[in-house]
């Protein structure tokens, strides 16, 4: 009994010895924020009553008029979705704000929605706090309606604004950002172009200070972080090569070119893993025209793949019609989607499985727990290789790899292969892993698989493989 329990605990140990990290590591808020994977953004202001993307500034407060405004029907359909929060744009680039600000008329207060009476935002909490999802702010760094944009009054605006909605709507999980600042608009009745310093104007290092103290726990988005980064276009695709490190100081908001840097960098100064953010439908805000343009459940499903599967997270953005709802069709394809996902991952087929690291048996229920703080490492960091052999044949077709990103993000080269017909056969040759990898193919019928760790930065830390069927 007793050589017994001493094995048991040195097949723990060799799976959980203490490993020095390998900077940069992700911070509490992060580790957090990248458990969540999944949630929505929602595009509902001013613009869904005019039917524009951008406004321009000039609108009048009596536009906003939803017949039937429900955010229990908004948290309600997200929830059922499978996702985790809900991001609302509090206020977009045409100045307008969802909840009564006391530094603007250019609000909820001076509409008919509730006889001016209405505080959107309150009401998004409180549906958020009844279905169990996070709520998450997008406010606009620029105005097109405020007659002091571009000069210091308005930052004082801009900040004021931000801690109004910081203070009075419980916990927030993300701050959102824009990189799009400065241009045309109405200003106050100037009607003309006016262009800031995207580099020094907004003075973000303040901006941040306050975000930090009033929401300690909420992760900052924009182009360049804090915490979270771009991924640098709006179609729902990560890189094949995606480093959550980066050098933050070589980045700004609304910087041009700045998909140069959606790979991210593997020896970069800090870590700031991305956002892939992609609309259901072909705008970010609501147009009828569009009620048939909703994006198939094939294509929402390549970009899952696409971005979860390539160690970023999915935004998925959901224009809320004019009569304040979720649109019948982009419900159903939200629900669908998340059926085909529950379908899928609900099974993985490893957990029987004979699991081999260089041909030392490892016990496989480290790595199937869904606990990324439980990982089996190698002893190098080149050439490393893990062995499957399934108790049966079965028919597969997606394999899931991820690496304990909390000790540092280190695979950098992979090779994945199944055996058939006796012989290897390769299905990707990749790069990096990070947070997730999740590998589609062509359904096939194994019984073995390997995964080769060809190279990485310091010893490669496995905390999850996973093997499924995909329901379509």
């Amino acid at each position: 009994m007793k050589n017994i329990l001493i094995l048991i605990v040195l097949i723990l140990y060799s799976c959980n010895h203490s490993y020095k990290p390998v900077d940069p590591v992700p911070t509490e808020r992060q580790k957090i924020w990248q458990e969540m994977e999944y949630y929505a953004f929602i595009h509902f202001n001013m613009n869904t009553f005019t039917n524009m993307e951008w406004g321009y500034g000039d609108e009048s407060p009596s536009t906003f008029s939803p017949s039937e405004l429900d955010t229990d029907q908004w948290a309600r359909t997200i929830k059922e979705s499978g996702m985790k929060g809900i991001i609302i744009t509090a206020k977009h680039h045409d100045g307008f704000s969802l909840w009564p600000s006391k530094f603007t008329d250019h609000s909820v207060k001076n509409s008919p929605w509730k006889n001016g009476k209405g505080d959107l935002i309150k009401d998004l909490e409180k549906s958020c706090n009844k279905y169990n999802l996070k709520l998450g702010i997008y406010l606009s760094p620029w105005d097109r309606n405020h007659p002091e944009y571009g000069t210091q009054n308005y930052i004082t605006y801009f900040r004021n604004q931000l801690t109004e909605l910081l203070t009075n709507y419980g916990e927030i999980f993300e701050v959102w950002f824009d990189g799009a600042n400065g241009g045309s608009g109405y200003y106050g009745g100037a009607n003309e172009v006016r262009k800031v310093d995207k580099k020094t104007y907004y003075d973000w290092p303040n901006t941040h200070k306050i975000i930090r103290k009033l929401q300690p726990n909420a992760v900052i988005f924009s182009d360049a972080g804090l915490d979270v980064r771009w991924v640098g276009n709006e179609k729902g695709y990560a890189s094949k090569t995606t480093w959550s490190n980066i050098y933050r100081d070589s980045l700004y908001g609304g910087m041009p070119d700045y998909y140069k840097f959606s790979s991210g960098q593997e020896f970069g100064t800090h870590f700031i893993p991305t956002e892939t953010d992609v609309s259901i439908r072909p705008g970010w805000y609501y147009h009828p025209e569009e009620d048939d343009k909703v994006k198939s459940l094939d294509k929402l499903i390549d970009i899952y793949f696409n971005s979860i599967g390539l160690n970023s997270s999915l935004l998925l953005n959901i224009p809320v019609d004019k009569r304040g709802l979720i649109h019948e069709n982009d419900a159903q394809r939200m629900l669908e989607l998340n059926q085909f996902i529950k379908n899928t991952f609900k099974n993985n087929l490893i957990k029987k499985s004979n699991l081999f690291f260089n041909n030392k048996s490892h016990p496989i229920n480290k790595i199937v727990d869904r606990d990324i703080d439980t990982f089996c490492p190698f002893k190098s960091n080149e050439n490393n290789i893990i062995y499957i052999s399934l108790d049966t044949e079965k028919l597969v077709d997606v394999f899931e790899i991820s690496e304990n990103i909390n000790l540092g993000q280190r695979i950098k080269e992979f090779i994945f292969e199944i055996k058939v017909n006796e012989k290897w056969v390769t299905i990707e040759k990749g790069t990096t892993i990070g947070m997730k990898r999740l590998i589609k193919f062509k359904p096939t019928i194994i019984k073995e698989l390997r995964f080769t760790i060809v190279d990485s930065k310091d010893t490669p830390l496995v905390s999850e493989l996973g093997l499924y069927k995909s329901s379509k």
